[in-house]
């Protein structure tokens, strides 16, 4: 094989792989154009983070279940058009904290919208929100010990 050819063969890989490059870039430009069509470049930017954390393995879930609630989150926000703002929180914490007796309700809601201390993390088993509230009891009237006084009798 002359120094010739070999140049030639070269030359030919090379404008093989940016032929595939070219013709996986348009694939998949593409693809986008058609996800941006049919839902918000907002939620198509967020299923892409989404999908990249699933498959760089840094989800607290197997790949694919995780790619599969991506996908499902993806299609609902296309369907219902859900915002990336937080009042789907919001709301959420809500209809959780509702669920418990009245009395339990308002320290539920104060420690959802970040009121005393947080700790742990969904992937370690859960977060625990901690909010110590100190109540003063009245005053109450002190009765002396012992027997009571009598009453004058008549």
């Amino acid at each position: 094989m002359s120094k010739g050819n070999f140049m030639n063969t070269n030359r030919m890989r090379i404008s093989r792989t940016a032929w595939s490059l070219l013709v996986v870039g348009a694939a998949l430009g593409s693809t986008s154009a058609a996800a941006v069509d049919k839902g918000s470049a907002a939620d198509t930017a967020r299923y892409q983070r989404e999908r990249a954390v699933c498959m760089s393995g840094q989800s607290n879930q197997d790949r694919a279940t995780c790619l599969r609630e991506a996908g499902a989150a993806f299609a609902q926000a296309r369907h219902e058009r859900l915002s990336d703002g937080p009042a789907p929180y919001a709301r959420n914490a809500r209809q959780r904290c509702e669920a418990l007796p009245q009395e339990d309700r308002q320290g539920c809601l104060a420690r959802m919208q970040g009121q005393g201390t947080t700790s742990g993390t969904a992937a370690s088993g859960g977060i625990y929100r901690e909010l110590v509230t100190r109540e003063v009891a009245p005053p109450t009237t002190a009765v002396p010990p012992g027997p009571l006084p009598a009453e004058p009798t008549k």
